[in-house]
């Protein structure tokens, strides 16, 4: 595998997810498991759905928002191992689906919605762009986790394939003839990598094939997506598709993404260290958010974690404690969980979100909740 340094995107913002943490509540928040290699997978995930469904109405859901569930659970094994659901009095919000289970069923009835799941999804695939190419040109994959899949053909004016010197043309005519339509052909397959990564805002390039192809490819890419191109293994499949390659694509992305929280993690080190644009802990990050000063939230969050904090209608009306936002002179205000007010006051202000993982020592914020902020604000105190 050949690597090339990239500039990572290291965060999620989420312009959709953002109009539904700022609508009307309360919020129903559904993530099932949806088996889809199972016998019966249709009847196992009704019958998962059932279970929940019974503790979210003891728990107060109302039944017209459980309705609006019902009807999505038979076929949501054919998207994928999990489906999330977020809901109101007021309708479905949000519908999605994901490859992995769930760790476990999990659903609420709450101020806030649930959607660091989610985010996670979506930082855990990040859009890309699958490249198969030989002498006749490639099968171009534009890969996103919050929209259609795109696929593409790019072929060359002319294809190589049986190509022959003609009767009496000399050996070497005929190698710079096959040679030009090689570079013609790689680069009307740049072209339309250019195009697809543009399109879906790639953060990873893989390319596969034929060697000739590939060396012509790289030599006709921009700077921007040479700089985030991968080489793996494998050739143009016959049906054009993607399967021959998928195994190392994940690989790649799963590389990509552990990589962007190292460096976003590093990034809150350096401020922290320099006790300039970061802050540290629940009290502080939730001033910045109140501030609008945050550039990226880093947030761990675990389901059982049932911190609490403050939230008012707009998202810098956000604080730990009730004496703390009715000092702000908010007056209607309420109490959700710590990490989805958060979450809220981030991407309504405009600032992405970056889900941690819970063991980073000294590396990550105090307890599992920390920003890279937009400016400095002095020492940055703990809490």
């Amino acid at each position: 595998m050949e690597h090339s340094g990239a500039n990572p995107r290291v965060a999620v913002t989420a312009p959709e997810l953002t109009e539904l943490v700022l609508g009307d509540g309360p919020f129903l928040s559904v993530y099932l498991t949806t088996e889809a290699e199972i016998d019966n997978a249709a009847q196992r995930a009704e019958q998962r759905w059932k279970s929940l469904r019974s503790t979210l109405a003891g728990e107060g859901a109302p039944e017209g928002v459980l309705e609006a569930v019902d009807p999505l659970v038979a076929d949501a094994h054919l998207m994928g191992q999990c489906m999330a659901v977020f809901a109101t009095p007021g309708g479905l919000l949000q519908v999605e689906h994901h490859p992995d289970p769930p760790a476990e069923d999990l659903g609420r009835w709450a101020p806030l919605p649930l959607l660091t799941g989610v985010l996670r999804w979506r930082q855990a695939s990040p859009p890309h762009v699958a490249v198969l190419a030989d002498s006749r040109g490639a099968d171009l994959f534009g890969l996103r986790a919050a929209a259609p899949n795109i696929q593409r053909e790019a072929r060359g004016g002319q294809d190589l394939v049986g190509s022959s010197a003609p009767h009496g043309e000399s050996q070497r005519r005929n190698h710079h003839r096959v040679e030009s339509l090689w570079e013609q052909n790689a680069k009307a397959v740049s072209e339309e990598v250019v195009r697809l990564f543009h399109h879906v805002d790639a953060r990873l390039v893989v390319t596969a094939g034929d060697v000739r192809a590939i060396e012509l490819l790289k030599e006709a890419l921009p700077r921007e997506v040479l700089d985030k191109l991968e080489v793996v293994d494998g050739g143009r499949s016959v049906d054009g598709s993607i399967d021959d390659v998928v195994t190392d694509v994940d690989r790649l992305v799963e590389a990509a993404v552990a990589h962007d929280t190292d460096v976003m993690l590093a990034k809150f080190r350096e401020e922290s260290g320099q006790d300039d644009k970061a802050s540290d802990g629940p009290a502080r990050t939730l001033e910045a958010l109140a501030m609008a000063q945050v550039e990226t939230l880093l947030v761990h969050d675990d389901p059982a974690d049932d911190r609490q904090g403050w939230f008012g209608p707009e998202p810098t009306h956000v604080a730990l404690t009730e004496d703390t936002i009715q000092a702000m002179g908010v007056n209607e205000h309420q109490r959700a969980r710590l990490v989805d007010v958060a979450v809220r006051a981030a991407l309504g202000t405009g600032a992405s979100v970056r889900v941690i993982p819970g063991q980073t020592g000294a590396d990550g914020p105090a307890d599992g909740l920390g920003a890279i902020l937009r400016w400095s604000s002095g020492p940055v105190a703990s809490s």
